[in-house]
């Protein structure tokens, strides 16, 4: 069978959902998984986030610049964690000949700290199971390299069984440095991982990475093992990348994550944050959110705890429409990422109650002023009420059955700053 025919079964058997972006070379495979159709990579990511904490496993299928839209949520991935695996399918071109560049994909594995896999002929099927073993087993996206050298080849190889694994989200009382140093942790153990894969097979001569030609295969292409060292002559698809990380070492040993509690404090919403109603309502419902970047993401921290994982900027929207329904956002981050997301969300009609805090500021980065996004968003009907009107919000916050957009405006008290609290 052909490579792209092989991956599309391992991929569906592997996974519980599947997103795509078509493009070279990856449109077949994407459409060979009845993969969803996604307006972007970014928001495809986001979603199979938010698959990942409800326990389902997901499979995100884009060509190798459509990484560059999606970094945000990847690397933000790596230090909050995840539960069920996400899988990043990259098709790479390295000859140029659907793409407008020869990017090479595993520099991104290197960035965002991810165990990266480029299948040969022989483990299509191990490959994307042992990927997202990795992506469970070190909570984080695993990426699955492709090229049109694979995709095209005829392959063996037989379908192969789940493996049955979780990862885990980072802990709620480390700090965001503690969770920093935790991930790193963890990354100093996938060297170690690499080095004793199945999929790679060692001999003397010549190192193929993935497809290209060799008398030894190299399939774990990021970390790149310390066996992979001696070897004189490296072959591989695209740019050096194996040939130019060998000698690299992995992180020194990184000590005890830092706590809320070691720290000696943690930091909150403002003392007069005009958002308390609101935020009370959300704890005494019940009902559990995905936070996004500026103040939102105070809701992970006492004395709220409403927050679930937070992946960036413009992040709540697509992750939280495939997990807790509930996305808290401010005006500034919606418009920066994420009314994509929120367009998709309204085109699919997915049940999302999405909150905007309009406070028409930046308020985490100093209180620049930020765009009114009512205008933006006018399609959507959004319910706009004041923050301090606690029978409106009783009204309009509730468990969602479609897509709704609640505005709630207020303003940022002057000279106010984010509440210490000791422990």
């Amino acid at each position: 069978m052909k490579g792209v025919e092989a991956l599309a079964a391992a991929i569906s058997a592997g996974t519980d959902r599947q997103y795509t972006v078509p493009g070279f070379p990856v449109t077949e495979l994407g459409a060979s998984t009845k993969a969803e159709m996604v307006v972007n990579e970014k928001t495809a990511l986001e979603y199979a986030l938010g698959d990942s904490l409800s326990g389902r496993r997901a499979a995100v299928i884009i060509k190798n610049v459509g990484v560059n839209a999606c970094v945000d949520p990847l690397v933000q991935a790596t230090v909050q964690g995840l539960r069920g695996g996400v899988l990043l399918v990259v098709g790479d071109d390295p000859g140029a000949k659907g793409s407008q560049t020869a990017q090479d994909s595993r520099y991104y594995g290197e960035l965002a700290e991810i165990p990266v896999i480029e299948p040969d002929e022989t483990t299509c099927f191990t490959g994307v199971e042992a990927a997202l073993a990795a992506s469970e087993t070190f909570s984080r996206v695993a990426m699955l390299r492709l090229t049109p050298q694979l995709l095209d080849a005829e392959v063996t190889g037989s379908p192969v069984s789940r493996s049955v694994g979780s990862g885990r989200l980072a802990e709620p009382g480390w700090t965001m440095y503690g969770r920093v140093t935790a991930a790193t942790e963890v990354y100093r153990s996938m060297s170690a991982w690499s080095d004793g894969s199945p999929l790679n097979r060692w001999q003397s001569g010549t190192l193929g990475a993935g497809p290209a030609p060799g008398d030894s295969r190299l399939v774990t292409v990021h970390p790149v093992p310390a066996r992979a060292a001696p070897f004189p002559e490296v072959k591989e698809y695209g740019r050096p990348f194996v040939r130019d990380h060998r000698a690299l070492l992995p992180p020194g040993p990184q000590g005890q994550p830092e706590s809320r509690k070691d720290r000696g404090f943690s930091r909150t919403f403002c003392t007069a944050c005009p958002y308390h109603p609101l935020l009370h309502l959300l704890k005494e419902r019940g009902m559990h959110v995905i936070c996004d970047a500026g103040c939102s993401v105070f809701g992970l921290n006492p004395p709220y705890e409403l927050g679930v994982a937070s992946y960036g900027m413009g992040a709540s929207i697509a992750v939280a429409a495939r997990s807790t329904r509930v996305a808290l956002i401010g005006d500034y981050a919606l418009l920066h990422s994420g009314i994509n997301a929120l367009i998709d969300v309204y085109e699919k009609n997915l049940p999302l109650l999405c909150i905007v805090m309009r406070n028409h500021c930046a308020a985490m980065t100093g209180g620049q002023p930020a765009c009114d996004p009512v205008p933006y968003i006018a399609w959507a009907d959004p319910v706009v009420c004041r923050a301090e009107d606690e029978c409106r919000l009783r009204e309009v916050i509730h468990d969602p059955d479609a897509p709704q957009t609640v505005v709630v405006e207020a303003e940022c008290p002057k000279g106010a700053y984010h509440e210490i609290v000791e422990y």
